[in-house]
């Protein structure tokens, strides 16, 4: 066939999820996989899924991932014949495709024109309104002056949205109310647009009260064929960034689905697209719909388009850039099923979505099997960068209808285990299980409208704190057998670990830390376990341990989750959130801090306020040596023995994760 080229060796210039699942697709087809990465990921799952991996720079995406003539050169070291841009990074970038173009290289995605045509809002929207694509009411002209931007608006009727024309991520967007806020408001939006994308032109568009965001997928190869997989359903968001993404759309008339299709379809036929596009649709409650935007690449949420349709869209796309037609005509291609998609962050919805760094000390999913698909980049021990979006997985449910792939999504959601960092999964579950959202009752607002349901964590914290102390209890009698085990009298009654007599049962006290929050519990143990005391009832919590394994049941009920200890600290998985405890004399007596090894460990994450020894420094046991901020609460980190402070290896305002070095004691000679 005239005009295709054979793609023998492919170069990923992205990283995480979306290089991995671009490897392994390619590699499925017998093509040989090339890996770029930066020093901050060397180590990176996604160097080891590829065939091989090149160096491209410092940690820095501007220094690495985004620099051009770099990466073309490593293409063409390693003898790529295309280059795959993923997602985000430079794949909407004209000048990377037009250097791939210039070098030789098959791009892996639309021509320059197209992407340039879509890269201004206010350009596609112009060549949208020639191809009669559906528009928003609005101004949309290159006359920036003040008087010209009042006077759309108050044609247009408020409120009115305020857009910047040159990108997107909610970046120099404004709502206005009424006409009294217009002046100041254009203001603050030109001058963020002005820094984040060197460009101050905005947009007004009607502003829709209940607006549903629905995205078509289409596809087109250079023999001038066109079709669409259907659409997707993205309007459970955050501050207009996606959070929920499913397919079809819920409640949608299918006379509109087809018209957004032919919409759609139309859209891709006016810049002579070619290769996987997403025209997005703003609809309002009556199921109107106006073009947004053309986003010229894969979508992150394409795996449910997938599901739906049983197609592997990277599959269609190297197809399609090796010149090769559509794998099916618009005829051909089917929809079955419903799929929902929820991304899982390294992010603390308790503190605002503030984005987390760090190691993943357990990362777990639910075994992927019928209707449950996972795409990761990293694995349980990889950290977690500043330098890079904090996404850890998407997780993909698929079921014969909503409710079903819904249902599977919640259970999926809830046996996920992520430990060291705070995550999402806990929020996303209640946001699947919400009542609106299971009646498809979604739009823009449904985070901001329903904010309190999904900050409200379910379950019993008591019960939490209860079964944290008696696994501590247990780890503690596990590591004294360990240790007596070691000793010259193992058989010595100061090995018993186990605080219950035969005449007594005294009542014992525990002071947990958890969340900023310090937890007296009270309890007996007797030979069935460990019998909490307080206002209510009392509870018996019995655990049973397997190596490395802890086993719970309360009052008898196996405990729906998995529990984690490790020295004197605990991490409870329920419900699809994860629950850490420490024992609060821990932190007093410096339990933690390896007498044997000589080095003094950070108990928990956190950063150091003070560090109250210098190098040299000789201390007495139970002297202070540095004080954390963690779980906010300061902590105390003292001598563990007579001696002297050998070396420190970090200094106030560090921070520090857990179980770090913290600095080499040599204890005194005895004697």
């Amino acid at each position: 066939m005239s005009g295709v080229r054979t793609i023998r060796t492919l170069l990923i210039a992205n990283r995480g999820e979306i290089a991995c699942r671009i490897a392994r697709t390619a590699k499925g087809l017998g093509i040989r996989t090339v890996a770029v990465y930066s020093e901050a990921d060397a180590d990176a799952l996604h160097v080891k899924t590829a065939d091989t991996a090149y160096p491209i720079g410092p940690a820095e995406a501007a220094k690495s991932y985004l620099d051009i003539p770099r990466l073309i050169e490593t293409a063409k070291r390693a003898g790529a014949e295309a280059i795959h841009p993923g997602y985000g990074f430079l794949s909407e970038n004209a000048a990377f495709a037009k250097a791939c173009a210039e070098a030789g290289i098959i791009f892996v995605g639309p021509d320059v024109p197209a992407i340039e045509a879509m890269g201004s809002k206010a350009a596609a929207k112009e060549i949208m309104s020639k191809a009669g694509v559906p528009l928003v009411p609005g101004y949309h002209g290159e006359d920036q002056d003040l008087a010209v931007l009042k006077k759309a608006a108050e044609e247009i009727g408020f409120p009115v949205l305020l857009k910047a024309s040159a990108g997107g991520g909610g970046k120099g967007m404004r709502v206005v109310e009424a006409e009294k806020d217009l002046e100041s408001a254009i203001a603050a939006a030109k001058r963020e647009a002005a820094a984040a994308f060197g460009d101050d032109r905005l947009l007004i568009e009607k502003y829709l009260t209940r607006p549903r965001h629905v995205e078509m997928q289409v596809f087109a190869d250079r023999l001038g064929n066109v079709v669409h997989l259907f659409e997707r359903d993205c309007s459970v968001q955050r501050r207009h960034q996606k959070v929920v993404e499913e397919a079809p759309a819920p409640g949608l008339a299918e006379e509109v689905r087809a018209a957004m299709a032919e919409a759609a379809v139309n859209a891709a036929k006016a810049i002579d697209y070619v290769g996987a596009g997403t025209v997005e649709f703003i609809m309002d409650e009556g199921g109107g719909f106006y073009f947004m935007e053309m986003n010229t690449r894969l979508q992150v949420e394409h795996p449910v388009t997938e599901m739906i349709t049983g197609q592997d869209l990277v599959a269609w796309q190297l197809r399609v850039a090796e010149g090769h037609p559509l794998p099916l005509s618009q005829e051909e291609i089917r929809r079955e099923g419903h799929a929902v998609e929820v991304r899982l962050y390294a992010e603390d919805p308790a503190r605002d979505f503030l984005p987390q760094t760090g190691t993943l000390s357990r990362l777990g999913f639910p075994g992927a099997g019928t209707g449950i698909r996972i795409d990761s980049g990293v694995v349980e021990g990889d950290s977690v960068s500043v330098h890079y979006d904090p996404m850890i997985a998407k997780l993909i449910a698929y079921g014969a209808d909503r409710t079903e792939a819904l249902r599977l999504l919640a259970r999926a959601l809830g046996t996920t285990r992520i430990g060291g960092l705070a995550n999402n999964a806990g929020y996303l579950k209640r946001i699947v299980e919400h009542p609106a959202f299971l009646a498809g009752e979604v739009d823009t607002r449904f985070i901001e409208r329903y904010g309190e349901d999904l900050r409200a964590e379910a379950g019993d914290p008591s019960m939490l704190h209860r079964i944290a102390a008696a696994a501590l209890l247990e780890s503690q009698r596990l590591r004294a057998l360990e240790a007596a085990r070691r000793s010259r009298d193992p058989f010595s009654p100061w090995a018993l670990a186990h605080g219950w007599r035969l005449n007594d049962s005294p009542l014992h006290r525990m002071t947990l830390l958890s969340g900023g929050a310090e937890i007296l519990l009270e309890y007996r143990l007797d030979a069935a376990g460990c019998r909490f005391e307080g206002d209510s009832d009392p509870v018996l919590v019995r655990v049973e341990s397997d190596r490395d394994d802890l086993r719970v049941r309360v009052d008898g009920v196996p405990f729906d989750g998995e529990v984690r200890a490790d020295g004197d600290s605990v991490t409870l998985f329920s419900n699809g959130a994860a629950h850490r405890y420490l024992l609060k004399s821990a932190l007093a007596s410096g339990a933690d801090a390896g007498e044997d090894s000589g080095h003094v460990s950070a108990p928990m994450p956190g950063k150091l306020i003070a560090v109250q020894v210098t190098a040299g420094a000789q201390v007495a046991k139970g002297d202070p040596l540095m004080v954390l901020e963690a779980m906010k609460m300061e902590h105390v980190i003292r001598a563990p023995d007579d001696g002297v402070v050998a070396a420190l290896h970090f200094a106030a305002g560090d921070q520090v994760e857990e179980g770090a070095d913290l600095l080499l004691f040599e204890k005194a000679a005895e004697g």
